[in-house]
């Protein structure tokens, strides 16, 4: 049976290194006989803003439906974005605030501080692309990054992140560096695609 992995894109752009990146690893899932849904950000069009927090729901728009059912139907998934300020793109965390709600990634407990984690089973890999160089990164913000979206985000809902992979610095790259980047994602699209 082929593994089913939704590939997201967050960066904004129609054209960009996430774009391409991710390209690089759908073409490395499907060698191995992968079941690709694919859906980019910059083709979603909804309303970001999680207005009233969790107190009163906003309707879902039709891309957020489709979010939502690709997240449920997938074994695995990708996430590929650019670092801006230190996180990802507002547009891509409104996506996730929209559709990331209790009762779809996760369920409060009433009488305790506890929550169910309703998206488990599933794993992930997250690629991030930025022009802080990882070292910085690491010893200035201590992967501030990293953490939120492997353990507040996607952990915190139950999917387990299997590859966490960061290009930088992407501004300055040569055309010979940014091959690598994309040699190295097509092998963990392969990897994902053999699960």
């Amino acid at each position: 049976m082929s593994t089913k992995i939704f590939i997201w894109v967050g960066h904004p752009r129609e054209t960009s290194l996430s774009l391409g990146l991710a390209d690089a690893y759908q073409r490395g899932a499907e060698s191995q006989g992968a079941e690709i849904r694919r859906m980019n950000i910059h083709d979603m069009d909804f309303d970001p803003d999680l207005t009233h927090g969790y107190a009163q729901r906003k309707e879902h728009e039709p891309c957020l439906v489709e979010f939502i059912e690709n997240i449920k139907w997938a074994d695995h998934m990708a996430w590929f974005h650019p670092l801006w300020w230190g996180g990802m793109p507002a547009k891509m965390q409104g996506a996730i605030d929209r559709a990331f709600l209790p009762g779809i990634a996760f369920a409060y407990h009433d009488n305790d501080p506890w929550w169910d984690k309703l998206l488990e089973g599933r794993t992930a890999d997250v690629v991030v692309n930025a022009d802080t160089p990882g070292f910085f990164l690491k010893f200035m913000y201590g992967n501030a990054h990293k953490h939120r979206i492997t353990k507040q985000i996607l952990g915190f809902t139950g999917v387990k992140v299997t590859n966490y992979n960061y290009f930088a610095p992407a501004k300055t790259a040569s055309e010979a560096k940014i091959k690598g980047w994309m040699e190295k994602v097509y092998k963990v699209g392969a990897e994902a695609g053999r699960r």
